[in-house]
């Protein structure tokens, strides 16, 4: 709490001095990331690596009648040194403006809003968290990365605005290993770690690791009963993800959803999907100056809600709800079925469990029909048991088919999954999804 207190102190003072420092008609936004984290690497179940990463950075915009420039600043932490680093910067941007053309698109908010989230929950001692991985993980092949800590993201405008939000999270991604070359992929992530729920979804899989070790099972293509795994659909709610729910992409017709915010086709009434904001790793805010709140995308298999950034709103003539550039969600969170976990295999009968799906991609974009790989863990069932491992097979079908007419049941439980992405710094994105029993998925080889 303290170095929340000490960051989002530091912050202000940038914000402060900005705001005297900037002349009429002159205006800005200013963003701000950091992270506190731990990292560890496993490989053969030990520690290969471990490490610390503490960053901060701002992101800066300048505004002079329309004309707009940005910079990223990385910051010391030491108060004097940031200070005459965001002086340079500013003079570098002031420099800059004149040289290029007013934006048409360019909308701020002149809204003096303020919003404070702080989640402190108790991060796990990080030696406990590898002693007990160790432990689950003795006389099996593991590989995993593990990351845990603080993340906090600021924001700031002249017109007065001012976001502050910090979560703690950590994310154990790992892979267990056959000796035989194949693999189970999992993942257990959140905000406070339970050494009994980890335990649980270590066993989950390493029950898997030994079906591994049946020959392959290979299969023709055809339509076959399945199960899809939380982390399967998510890669499924992922692609829809990318453009689906964006304004721009409905507006140019561009969406992989077009047919359903047309009314044209729907899901099934069992999926309801939010992008659930509050409590989440993501901020209440954008970058770019926009409030967040709670907004439901898909209402019991209908069109809800649009992801609206500044420039769709400009350009379209709507209201930004606060979507990122991107306009993708960064908080989704589907509602349960009525399927227990413990029933899932009965359920299916006969058919496909399948843990993870990879290398996504669109066969037929405004039908929402996409392709993509088995991986991983992916099993043959027979009344209710599992019997083999099956080879690596193409799926092919449409989104309103795996979630509408072929979607049986939803399970009650859900599995919240944070992104892995360290990529320049730890991501904020989260899903927390249910799995899905479909009466038929497409195989093509």
């Amino acid at each position: 709490m303290t170095t929340s207190n000490n960051q989002a102190d530091g912050f202000k003072a940038l914000v402060n001095w900005l705001r005297d420092a900037i002349r009429e008609p002159e205006q800005f936004t200013l963003s701000y990331a950091a992270e506190s984290s731990a990292f560890v690497r496993f490989n053969h179940a030990k520690v290969r690596q471990a490490g610390q990463v503490q960053q901060a950075s701002v992101g800066f915009k300048l505004i002079n009648e329309g004309r707009h420039a940005d910079l990223d600043i990385t910051l010391s932490g030491d108060a004097e040194v940031d200070l005459q680093r965001l002086a340079e910067g500013l003079q570098q941007l002031r420099d800059t403006l004149p040289l290029l053309p007013q934006d048409p698109y360019l909308l701020l908010n002149h809204n003096g809003w303020q919003s404070k989230n702080v989640q402190a929950h108790p991060l796990p001692d990080t030696e406990q968290v590898v002693a007990e991985i160790a432990q689950a993980a003795e006389g099996l092949d593991l590989v995993g990365f593990y990351a845990a800590g603080p993340i906090s993201r600021g924001f700031a405008s002249s017109s007065g605005a001012f976001g502050w939000h910090q979560a703690n999270s950590f994310n154990f991604d790992f892979s267990l290993f056959h000796a035989n070359g194949q693999a189970v992929k999992a993942s257990y992530a959140g905000h406070d770690w339970s050494s009994e729920g980890f335990a649980r979804r270590f066993q989950q899989a390493r029950e898997q690791l030994e079906f591994l070790g049946r020959p392959l099972r290979t299969l023709a293509p055809g339509q076959y009963r399945a199960y899809l795994a939380p982390a399967a659909l998510e890669e499924i709610m992922g692609m829809l993800s990318w453009g689906g729910f964006s304004a721009q992409s409905i507006a140019s017709k561009s969406s992989p959803l077009q047919k359903l915010y047309a009314g044209d086709h729907s899901f099934s009434p069992l999926v309801s999907l939010d992008e659930h904001v509050s409590g989440s790793l993501s901020p209440a805010f954008s970058g770019e100056g926009y409030p967040r709140s709670d907004l439901k995308l898909i209402v019991e298999g209908k069109a809800g809600a649009q992801l609206v950034g500044s420039r769709s709103a400009a350009e379209y003539g709507l209201t930004a709800n606060g979507a990122s550039g991107g306009e993708s969600p960064t908080a989704l969170n589907m509602a349960p079925g009525a399927l227990p976990d413990s029933e899932i295999l009965k359920q299916l009968g006969t058919g496909l469990y399948i843990s993870n799906l990879w290398h996504l991609n669109y066969s037929d974009q405004p039908g929402a029909r996409m392709t993509g790989m088995t991986r991983f863990a992916t099993f043959w069932v027979e009344n209710g048991e599992i019997q083999a491992p099956v080879s690596t097979m193409r799926f092919d079908d449409s989104a309103y088919s795996l979630l509408g007419s072929q979607l049986e049941a939803l399970t009650e439980e859900r599995e919240l999954l944070l992104s892995a992405s360290t990529y320049s710094q730890r991501a904020t994105a989260s899903a927390l999804l249910p799995g899905a029993l479909i009466r038929k998925l497409t195989l093509t080889l």
